[in-house]
């Protein structure tokens, strides 16, 4: 390791000991805020180094964003803002480079910096850079986005008002750069969170679909926002319950609950959906009251598990089977969604490899044609629990020690 580095973890270690007790801590605190605005330009600056060697593909990663994310358990979104902030810092003008390197700047003002310059024309980005850089020893991060946002629709009305386009041709323009919806997990941990911002038309439409399932019930103690949550569901199960939506991971798009068979019939304990989030016994009595039931116990006889040689495709009770065993992509440190992968073949279709549990392994397309390339990643069924095992190349673990993916087996 370089002495440099050695000698950083040295006096970073010695620092956090510092009785507090015994120093100003005022002047401590901001000795500790300068380094860490150091630190961040340092960060950016590897974050730039890896994803311009591609490390993320030599190690088997879909990206760099899940590389970082599975390494140093940081959130995808954290992830994604650094690597988009590093591009635009290595790339992008002088000014802010310089500034980045010199400590003068947060992470978070970095950030609202670069997402500010990407979305500019490259022409305009050193002066916005220069205004942005300037106004950051008086404004905190959230004041910098706004101002970038200003700067944004300045240079948009000047280079339409070029093209003789019009006020209104303009806001509609930025309706349709900015458009987006999130679906996340909460911050707590209960439930998710949605989030994103419409178009005029799509704000009309998703209003008119929702609006009449919005209206109060007799007796109704819900609030319009709790009315609004609801309609969104009612209108995706009415999407559901037809047969225009196209296949999903080779299944037609549905929502798969697991309980315990003998549960279910006799003193119902809770579940599991197939995003991986566990429910309470009432919420599977409600999904079972407008549900086909499917007898999904792995092992049994209730479904035919083992379909041999007869066909190759992964589809009905086998792919169902294995989206309830893997979960989702079953590589190591992917998160993908049962719903975006596709059914593996161990042992090749065609070199008489069966189409069955034992021989099947979830793995979505990046991973899947990972797992195709000679002399590299190989997969096996583990006979002592029938979980899929990886194991890596050489050139990422010289051991080669075995490995599974742990995020679609939360408990």
């Amino acid at each position: 390791m370089d002495r440099r580095v050695v000698v950083m973890a040295q006096a970073v270690d010695a620092c956090a000991m510092i009785p507090l007790e015994s120093v100003e801590c005022v002047s401590v605190l901001d000795a500790v805020v300068a380094a860490e605005r150091t630190l961040a330009g340092l960060k950016l600056r590897l974050v730039r180094r890896l994803d311009v060697d591609d490390v993320a593909k030599r190690d088997g990663a879909s990206s760099l964003a899940a590389w970082l994310r599975d390494r140093y358990r940081c959130t995808w979104g954290t992830a994604r803002r650094m690597i988009a902030a590093a591009a635009v810092v290595a790339t992008g003008p002088v000014r802010l480079r310089d500034a980045v390197a010199a400590g003068d700047l947060h992470l978070e003002q970095v950030e609202a910096i670069t997402e500010s310059l990407a979305k500019l024309p490259a022409v305009d980005r050193p002066a916005a850079a220069d205004r942005l850089v300037a106004e950051a020893a008086s404004w905190d991060a959230a004041v910098l986005r706004r101002m970038g946002a200003l700067i944004r629709d300045a240079v948009d009305a000047e280079s339409h008002d070029a093209e003789g386009i019009g006020g209104l041709e303009r806001l509609e323009r930025r309706e349709q750069r900015d458009r987006y919806l999130s679906i996340r997990a909460a911050r707590d941990g209960v439930g998710y969170r949605v989030d994103g911002r419409l178009t005029c038309e799509q704000a009309a439409v998703v209003g008119a679909a929702l609006d009449p399932l919005c209206k109060p019930r007799a007796a109704d103690d819900r609030s319009p926002g709790q009315r609004r949550a609801d309609a969104l569901e009612e209108v995706c199960k009415l999407a559901l319950n037809t047969t225009e939506l196209p296949d999903n991971g080779g299944d037609r798009p549905q929502v798969v609950v697991t309980a315990d068979f003998d549960a279910l019939t006799q003193r119902l304990t809770g579940g599991r959906l197939d995003t991986g989030e566990r429910v309470s016994a009432t919420a599977v009595r409600l999904l079972c009251c407008d549900a086909m039931l499917l007898p999904a116990v792995l092992g049994t006889a209730g479904q035919v598990l083992d379909l041999g040689r007869e066909r190759r495709l992964f589809s009905g009770p086998i792919r169902r089977a294995l989206m309830l065993r893997d979960g989702g992509c079953a590589f190591p440190a992917c998160d993908r969604p049962a719903r975006w992968c596709q059914g593996h073949h161990v042992v090749g279709w065609q070199d008489g490899g069966g189409t069955c549990l034992s021989n099947a392994v979830l793995l979505c397309g990046f991973h899947h044609r990972l797992i195709h390339q000679p002399a590299g990643w190989t997969v096996y069924i583990d006979p002592a629990d029938g979980l899929p095992t990886f194991i890596p190349p050489p050139w990422v673990d010289p051991q080669q020690r075995p490995r599974r993916n742990r995020y679609h087996r939360r408990q």
